[in-house]
């Protein structure tokens, strides 16, 4: 069995071809050529959790491990730690273990990712993104590389941790901007990603027409990133419906009508909303842990 770093982890999972990856397994999953059970979830104490997330296709299976202990920074550990292993499916055979932590930044970036190009999101839209941690990072770069913002901004629960992410986009290369003023921004951007632990939302209804929001954060149905007039409002896609509905806390507390919500492979439906809100729900599925993993691995097979 192969030990991937999260240094290689991240070089064998490029955005572009990541997105189209995802992309593939959830029609796969919509065609029942893919399974991906809704994720279980441990207390261990207190709000400390362990996640168990498994997934097969055809020809391979999945499992990822994540383990998330508050405590941990005061001990200079880090909160989230994770693998993700894949096995042959016909043998039981453990192929490779790869970075948790790493895979689940970059598939989930790239979950959005699909749906914007599913939706026909032009590049050089502006992009606001509310937030500061792992997945604002990870959006920051995925939409940099792929569709070329011609702005982005970075708003935050404190102007230093907008600074810190600001300071971490550019030392990859990727110029964004601290916004102190959402209301005062959101209007004039295409592109908003929130991806944050709130229970309030953390943007105003104030979309310019035409606005595109991918809602990555809140996982509980306890969080809410957005406004409910804004959920009801919108035309809603989901990464995983079954996930949503148990946990999608924006969608559950605006008391959305399930049946009108499509799932990631149905988003091209909505590429001609025009002037109406989408918004994309992502809370995450052991089907694009599948996906990139079995990415990564046909790149590492074919070295």
């Amino acid at each position: 069995m192969r030990q991937i770093d999260a240094a290689q982890t991240a070089a064998l999972l490029p955005w572009r071809p990541l997105a189209d990856a995802v992309m593939r397994a959830a029609i796969e999953r919509d065609e029942g050529r893919l399974q991906a059970p809704v994720r279980s979830s441990f207390a261990l104490s207190g709000d400390d959790r362990l996640l168990l997330m498994p997934a097969s296709d055809q020809h391979y299976a999945s499992v990822k491990l994540v383990t998330v202990n508050h405590g941990n920074p005061a001990l200079g550990r880090e909160r989230v730690q994770g693998e993700v292993l894949l096995m042959d499916r016909a043998t039981g055979e453990r192929l490779a273990m790869f970075d948790g932590v790493t895979v689940t930044a970059r598939r989930t970036a790239a979950v959005s990712l699909a749906a914007a190009l599913a939706l026909k999101v032009p590049a050089g839209e502006r992009l606001l993104i509310v937030g500061a941690g792992a997945q604002a990072l990870a959006h920051g770069l995925a939409f940099d590389a792929v569709l070329a913002p011609a702005w982005i901004g970075v708003a935050a629960r404190s102007r230093v941790s907008a600074d810190g992410l600001v300071a971490a986009l550019a030392a990859q290369g990727v110029t964004a901007h601290p916004v102190d003023d959402i209301g005062a921004e959101i209007g004039r951007c295409g592109l908003i990603v929130t991806a944050t632990t709130s229970r309030s939302a953390v943007i105003p209804d104030a979309l310019r027409p035409g606005a595109r929001v991918f809602a990555v954060g809140a996982f509980t149905p306890a969080m809410c990133e957005l406004p409910a007039a804004l959920v009801r409002r919108a035309a809603l896609v989901v990464d995983d419906l079954d996930g949503a509905k148990e946990e999608a806390g924006d969608l559950i507390q605006a008391g959305v009508d399930w049946s009108k919500v499509r799932g990631l492979a149905q988003a091209a439906e909505l590429a001609g909303a025009g002037d109406a809100p989408v918004v994309f729900k992502s809370v995450g599925s052991a089907a694009w842990d599948l996906a990139a993993a079995r990415f990564a691995w046909d790149r590492l097979s074919a070295c």
